[in-house]
Order: structure tokens, then C-alpha cells, then sequence
């Protein structure tokens, strides 16, 4: 009987033993899976899509629909997470206000720095954000052209032509549009760049604007009052739009100043507040530095903007003729210096509008 009850013992103890092993090999099994368990959540949280809404001006669009699908392809390929676009396109100055007013941009690229700047003085974008890209963030270019009738029949070939007394010029208001500041200050360097003082500045300025007949609010305006109500021998505008027309079939006859023009830069930025907000920094950053990228550039090229990217603009150089005096806004002191000096209220925008009777 005793042993029998050994024997019985024995039989248990090892049955209570490889039952310990086996709820051992279980537990293992369940921390193995535990810990492997981050990587499977952070796997998964890529394979979640990311939202990114970009903010621009109108004439960009053409560059972005080809852009967007190759960024997103890459993002795809090195992360394994879809990014899905939002894209919201119109004048750069209403762009701006509705990003001020509540519209949740996660990056701007609009068509002038003083643009951007208002939204860092609404706190949206952090101070520097200049030096956070490449070329001071100056994405792509853009010169003033001057387009004309067909044929040119007043013989348009250059900045001091828009002060003859025959000729009518159209260009939007500069107290009201981001282009027609360009259009302005194209015409006061004209003057101050190549030598000439301010008054001999002020003295053409003035003597352009006796020739304008009406001031549009902005520059999808001023082109409907050129063609589609004919007024006007020359409108003033961008190189990039006329060059995004002749791909569209329209062939507009137009000149490019090229003894002295402005380079009107257009910035990127990242809105700050809305990434940090959104989560979702990490591809805001990414996408605006892919910007800069050949890919990229070749697309702002096509749509006639000048690239930033050396390789690039000497693959499109016959597109672009080249200016021999091409200044900027900083050279002129900067956009802060310059909204206050001609464009802000009794400046010297006002000042011509009052000396011209309009």
C-alpha cells in the first residue's frame, strides 16, 4: 500500500511538473507576443492614411496635381502609410486671410513672403521660418511680363513704353492685390535699380498710372478687363501665367523686359500650429523639402514657373529668357519696409492716386 501511494506520488509530481513547463512555455509565448506588441502597434499606425491640406495660389495648380501623387507614391514606399491631400487654391491674399480666419492649412505656398509673414503675425507659423528650407524658402520664380495686343501695335518693348501718352495700361491694384504689388515695384526698380533716384522713380511711377484707366481688385480681375472686356494695350503680368496659357493654346502675344525685371519669389512655408494640432508634422516637413527636389522642380518648371534647382533651370533655360539686371524685393529693403513705405494708407500708392485724379 505504501507503495502503491509512492508510486501514485510520483506519477503527480511529474504531472504537476511538465504541466508547469507547459503554462511556462505558455507564459513565454504570451510575453513574446507582448513584447513584439509595439512594433505591431506602430506598424498599424502606419497603415493608418495621414491627411496633409496645402494652401496656395491659383496658377499653382497645375505644378501640384503633378507633385502630389509622386510625393504620396514615395511617402507610400518608404513608410507604408497613404497620405491624402486636401488642396485649397485661390487669390494669395484671400488664401491668406482665410488661414488667418480659421482655414487649417498645414503648409502655404503662396505668392509672396509678405504674404506669409501675416500669418506669422496671426502666430500660426514660427518666427524663422526663412532659414527652415532651402533658399531661404524661396521655392519658385516668376518675372513681370507685358502683354500686348496681336501684333503689338503700340510697339511695347519695355518698362519706360507704359509711360507714353497713348498707351493704356492694366494692372490690378496694388492696395488690394499681392500681384500688383509685384507690378508696382517691378516699375519703381525699373527706375531705382539701373541708377535713377527716387524721384526720377516717382516721376515714372506717376506718369504709368495717368495710364491706367481702371485699378481691379486683383489680378484675375484685371486680366477679364484686358480680354474679356478689351480695354486696355497692355496688361502687366506674370512670365508663369502667360507661359501656363500657351500650354492651354492660348498664344498671347507678350514681351519680357529683360535689360531690368523683378524676380518675384514665391515661398513654402509649414504652418506650425496646425501640424502640431494635427499630428502630423513628420510629412508637412517632408512634403515641402520634396518641393525643392528635382521631381519637383521639373513640374514648377512646366507650369512656367523659373526653378529654384541649378539642374534643373539649365534643362528649361531656352524657356526663360534671361534678365541682365534681375532684382529683388530685399533689394528694394525688404517687404516689411516696402508695404509700409508705398502701400499702406497715405504711402506713396495713395499718394500717386491722388496726383493722378483717381
Amino acid at each position: 500500500m505504501v507503495r502503491s501511494i509512492r508510486r501514485l506520488d510520483w506519477r503527480g509530481f511529474f504531472g504537476l511538473f511538465w504541466a508547469g513547463v507547459g503554462l511556462c512555455l505558455m507564459l513565454a509565448g504570451c510575453n513574446a507576443d507582448n513584447a513584439s506588441s509595439p512594433t505591431n502597434t506602430s506598424s498599424a499606425a502606419n497603415s493608418q492614411p495621414v491627411n496633409l491640406t496645402l494652401v496656395s495660389y491659383a496658377v499653382t495648380q497645375a505644378a501640384y496635381e503633378q507633385i502630389i501623387p509622386k510625393f504620396a507614391a514615395k511617402w507610400q514606399a518608404e513608410h507604408n502609410q497613404e497620405v491624402r491631400f486636401d488642396q485649397s487654391y485661390g487669390g494669395s491674399g484671400s488664401q491668406t486671410r482665410a488661414v488667418i480666419d480659421g482655414l487649417e492649412a498645414d503648409v502655404v505656398a503662396l505668392a509672396l513672403a509678405l504674404d506669409t509673414q501675416k500669418i506669422e503675425k496671426a502666430g500660426l507659423i514660427e518666427a524663422g521660418w526663412e532659414k527652415e528650407l532651402p533658399n531661404d524658402s524661396i521655392l519658385h520664380r516668376s518675372v513681370a511680363a507685358l502683354v500686348t495686343r496681336a501684333g503689338n501695335p503700340k510697339n511695347i518693348q519695355d518698362w519706360p513704353d507704359l509711360a507714353k501718352a497713348n498707351v493704356k495700361v492694366i494692372t490690378a491694384n496694388p492696395k488690394t492685390s499681392g500681384g500688383a504689388r509685384w507690378n508696382f515695384m517691378a516699375l519703381w526698380g525699373a527706375v531705382t535699380q539701373t541708377g535713377g533716384d527716387e524721384a526720377k522713380a516717382l516721376e515714372f511711377t506717376n506718369a504709368v498710372f495717368k495710364n491706367v484707366p481702371v485699378l481691379p481688385k486683383d489680378a484675375r480681375e484685371a486680366t477679364d478687363v484686358f480680354f474679356k472686356q478689351g480695354q486696355g494695350d497692355v496688361l502687366i503680368n506674370y512670365e508663369n501665367e502667360v507661359l501656363l496659357a500657351k500650354q492651354k493654346g492660348e498664344n498671347l502675344p507678350y514681351v519680357v523686359p529683360t535689360d531690368v525685371n523683378i524676380s518675384i519669389d514665391n515661398p513654402v512655408a509649414v504652418v506650425d500650429q496646425n501640424v502640431e494640432k494635427h499630428g502630423n508634422r513628420a510629412v508637412a516637413e517632408a512634403f515641402v523639402q520634396f518641393l525643392f527636389t528635382p521631381d519637383a522642380q521639373d513640374e514648377f518648371a512646366k507650369a512656367g514657373f523659373r526653378p529654384v534647382d541649378e539642374s534643373v533651370a539649365a534643362k528649361y533655360a531656352s524657356q526663360f529668357p534671361k534678365v541682365t539686371k534681375l532684382f529683388t524685393v530685399q533689394d528694394l529693403g525688404g517687404w516689411s519696409k516696402v508695404q509700409s513705405e508705398f502701400f499702406d494708407d497715405g504711402a506713396v500708392f495713395d499718394k500717386i492716386q491722388s496726383s493722378v485724379g483717381k
